[in-house]
């Protein structure tokens, strides 16, 4: 799924990022599939993208992280992945 394609090249609307994590996300996860958030062209992402992408997923489902797949993530977007990763697995803590 291309981020790009609802967040534009700044993925910054928590809307857009919630329709990602429900229309795609959500359902690839569901049936046993392997969900690729593919960044490709998305320069910029705020933290608050990221949470609305992932944290609600993680914080359910801890052992779906292994199934999403980041990809063409430039480094500020892989730092926020993982930021927001490590702060939704460790509310189990």
């Amino acid at each position: 799924m291309k981020v790009k394609r609802y967040a534009g090249s700044f993925a910054g609307d928590k809307d857009a990022a919630a329709r990602i994590r429900e229309d795609h996300l959500l359902p690839a996860l569901t049936r046993g599939k392997r969900a690729v958030l593919d960044f490709e062209g998305v320069d910029l992402a705020t933290q608050s993208f990221i949470h609305a992408l992932i944290a609600s997923v993680i914080r359910e489902h801890p052992e779906w992280l292994g199934s999403i797949d980041f990809v063409n993530c430039n480094e500020s977007v892989q730092s926020l992945i993982e930021i927001v990763a490590e702060y939704a697995q460790d509310q189990f803590d």
